[in-house]
């Protein structure tokens, strides 16, 4: 069981299967409407199971949300190897938050849509978190080679990637018409010449 692409599976099946089911419950009721009992009824594994591996809910959360960013961050360290330049490295970014949104929208609602500090007071925002952070140094890194015009950083990459972000946002909130990633070529159009 895959619970998120890009993830490094070092969990038991059992874990997966709480996580996976914490995901489900987070993203319909909501963090704080959901127990442990209730993870517990959904996954149909006993309480004793669930803090084996998990000390409490928060401990639940914790371990769902590290498994998320860093499997977001393993796929930007693969997309960074792979893609020479700024324009494909970035574009290449925003077609997999796209195409993730489709393919694991209840860990997009989690990522995007959860107010992790309130329950995870001790992570950073998640736009801080380390899959942003790798996208931020994409743009940089093209602002050193001339690719992207000099500007602050930070503005620059709300620009790269804000819209896809919010397009995201609209596909989740099932505004679209269409699925999201079919809207790549034309966000990457206005995200770049934004930027150049």
């Amino acid at each position: 069981m895959e619970l998120f692409p890009g993830a490094e599976n070092s969990l038991s099946d059992r874990e997966m299967l709480i996580l996976s089911t914490a995901l489900e419950l987070f993203t319909q009721r909501g963090y704080f409407n959901t127990s442990v009992h209730d993870i517990h009824r959904s996954a149909r594994v006993s309480i004793g199971s669930i803090y084996h591996y998990f000390k409490n809910k928060e401990g639940i959360a914790q371990a769902l949300y590290s498994h998320l960013v860093d499997g977001m961050a393993n796929v930007m360290d693969d997309i960074d190897r792979e893609n020479k330049t700024t324009h494909d490295r970035c574009r290449a970014a925003i077609e997999y938050l796209l195409k993730l949104a489709q393919s694991s929208p209840q860990a997009m609602q989690f990522i995007l849509y959860a107010r992790h500090r309130e329950f995870l007071p001790d992570e950073k925002p998640i736009c801080s978190s380390r899959p942003f952070e790798k996208m931020k140094a994409m743009v940089k890194a093209g602002m050193e080679t001339g690719e992207i015009r000099q500007m602050d950083p930070t503005v620059a990459s709300v620009s790269l990637f804000g819209g896809a972000i919010r397009l995201i946002h609209l596909w989740l909130d099932g505004v679209l018409n269409r699925p999201v990633s079919e809207y790549l070529d034309e966000i990457w159009a206005c995200a770049w010449r934004a930027v150049t």
